[in-house]
């Protein structure tokens, strides 16, 4: 079958070429950049901890030349020096287990750290904890909301903001409201923070209003504000204000903040993606034992987790990362295979057919959306995330989707590793019934007056990096993959596996005058330091 799947790279690739030229996109047959960047590691540090989470997400402090990881198998977050970024050193920890749980995100801002630290049980509140960058040395901390998944400044260091998920219990009877804490440093510094600087934007005003029906609110018992689990947060300055837009990954949703007023202003459904288009195609299944990217009658929920924003001619625009996720508890679980949906016989005809695992049977849908008429049978199907990344103007319209890309790069490049699984090699095809690659982490970048962005695959691994200075017209630069799927993956074999933070440092910023690409790889427990070659 090996060999098979080899011979079927040469038809892969012509089968790109007519992809490509169809949906109007500027790629290398040879998927390599013939004009623009590429990513060369040069250096990595290696925790030897598999599997448990220890190199998370990164953030990178120019002044100390300093990476904070956050450590989730240590319940710390590790602090590296850079000042050689071909050789990567520990230089100690910030220990976290004093102020909570688990640390979950980590930024810093003119050499103050913050870190977010989920309570236990992590429907209580949690904590943000200042530390000095250069020293390590604790300053302050203050009380968040519940389950604290992210953290970020605002550019010029005035606001902390704090994406407080709020998810439920597992037996789903402790359902904490989502929200965003945001902490306000424009009078005070971190060392005389208090409480009443902390200010809260929730979702209540929303719980009796109408929303869109792409957007997802569908708990047992929760009310929208509930319901709603802030993920990630992009900051722009719109004015001389800060907004802030920030995912709602489970909702399919993306709420738009005021920060100086903490306030939601709006709530924007994304809509759906139709993979019954061709531009749009995936493999649904994981048990045909092949690479099968074709149309389905499915609607894929963007769900984003990362979001990241860029100026092009004064206008942000923003960029997500459409990896999905269900909420799948023991109290409540809305995940399903479409072969054990009732599906409407006039919607689908052919459900017999469609519903066989080497088909649709495999994939998982939703019991939360698709009986239009509520008759008890699905008049639509639906599937997590969208296999892409989307770039949207500030009204959340789509600009960009990168449609079948994902699938079609890595399917060519890596035919016999096509939608592994994140921590076990030789699994071929082993995602294809769930979300694909995952697109998960997003970073951008300007480098020579041209903006890219880079894109993590968290499951089959690897960095795609696109050109997107034109937000309308963006195009494929190259991909590239540490992972080594020739060995059997564990601790300090695999090379870097399910890549979870990315942080991009401008050559201003760059320890050694080139711009970087830091990216944490959750599984391998690696920090690798990529070189953007011009």
């Amino acid at each position: 079958m090996k060999n098979d799947r080899k011979t079927a790279l040469a038809l892969y690739k012509l089968s790109l070429k007519f992809y490509l030229a169809v949906v109007g996109l500027s790629m290398a047959l040879s998927l390599t950049a013939e004009a623009g960047v590429r990513l060369e590691p040069i250096g990595t540090f290696k925790t030897g901890v598999f599997a448990s989470g220890a190199a998370e997400i990164v953030s990178h402090d120019p002044a100390s030349q300093r990476l904070f990881v956050i450590n989730a198998s240590s319940q710390a977050v590790d602090i590296i020096d850079i000042a050689n970024p071909a050789n990567p050193v520990s230089v100690g920890s910030f220990d976290i287990t004093a102020y909570g749980e688990q640390a979950n995100s980590v930024a810093v801002n003119n050499g103050v750290v913050v870190a977010v630290v989920e309570a236990n049980p992590k429907q209580d509140p949690g904590r943000a904890v200042f530390f000095n960058a250069a020293t390590g040395v604790y300053i302050n901390d203050v009380v968040v909301g519940a389950l604290p998944d992210m953290v970020t400044y605002t550019p010029d260091g005035t606001f902390v903001l704090v994406a407080n998920e709020g998810e439920p219990s597992d037996d789903y009877t402790n359902d904490p409201e989502g929200s965003v804490s945001i902490i306000d440093l424009r009078d005070t510094t971190p060392a005389k923070l208090t409480q009443s600087a902390v200010k809260t934007a929730g979702f209540t005003q929303f719980n009796n209003r109408p929303l869109p029906y792409s957007i997802r609110v569908f708990g047992p018992g929760s009310t929208v504000a509930q319901d709603f689990e802030p993920e990630y947060i992009s900051v722009y300055q719109r004015g001389n204000r800060w907004r802030a837009m920030v995912t709602l990954q489970e909702n399919n949703a993306i709420a738009e903040i005021d920060v100086a007023q903490a306030q939601v202003r709006k709530i924007h459904g994304l809509g759906f993606k139709n993979h019954s288009k061709a531009k749009n195609a995936l493999d649904a299944s994981d048990k045909d034992n092949k690479i099968n990217i074709r149309r389905w009658p499915v609607r894929g929920m963007y769900q984003p987790d990362s979001i990241a924003s860029y100026t092009r001619h004064n206008r942000v625009f923003f960029v997500t990362a459409n990896e999905g996720d269900a909420r799948d508890y023991a109290g409540f679980s809305e995940e399903v295979r479409i072969k054990d949906l009732v599906l409407d016989p006039e919607m689908f005809p052919d459900a017999a057919t469609l519903q066989l695992e080497e088909n649709l049977g495999r994939l998982k849908s939703t019991i939360a959306l698709g009986d239009w008429d509520n008759d008890g049978d699905h008049d639509y199907l639906f599937s997590y995330g969208a296999r892409s990344f989307s770039i949207w103007n500030r009204h959340f319209r789509q600009t960009f989707d990168s449609a079948s890309d994902i699938a079609h790069i890595t399917s060519t490049i890596l035919p016999d590793d096509f939608n592994s699984d994140d921590e076990e090699n030789a699994s071929f095809d082993n995602r294809s019934d769930d979300k694909g690659a995952e697109p998960e982490g997003v970073a951008i970048g300007e480098i020579d007056g041209r903006t890219y962005g880079f894109i993590g695959l968290e499951r089959t691994g690897g960095i795609l990096t696109y050109d997107i200075t034109n937000p309308y017209r963006p195009f494929f630069v190259n991909y590239v993959n540490t992972r080594d799927f020739h060995v059997v993956a564990g601790p300090g074999t695999g090379g870097d596996m399910s890549p979870e933070g990315l942080a991009f440092i401008s050559a201003a910023d760059s320890p050694n005058g080139k711009p970087l690409l830091v990216v944490s790889f959750e599984v391998s427990g690696s920090t690798t330091i990529f070189e953007i070659k011009i």
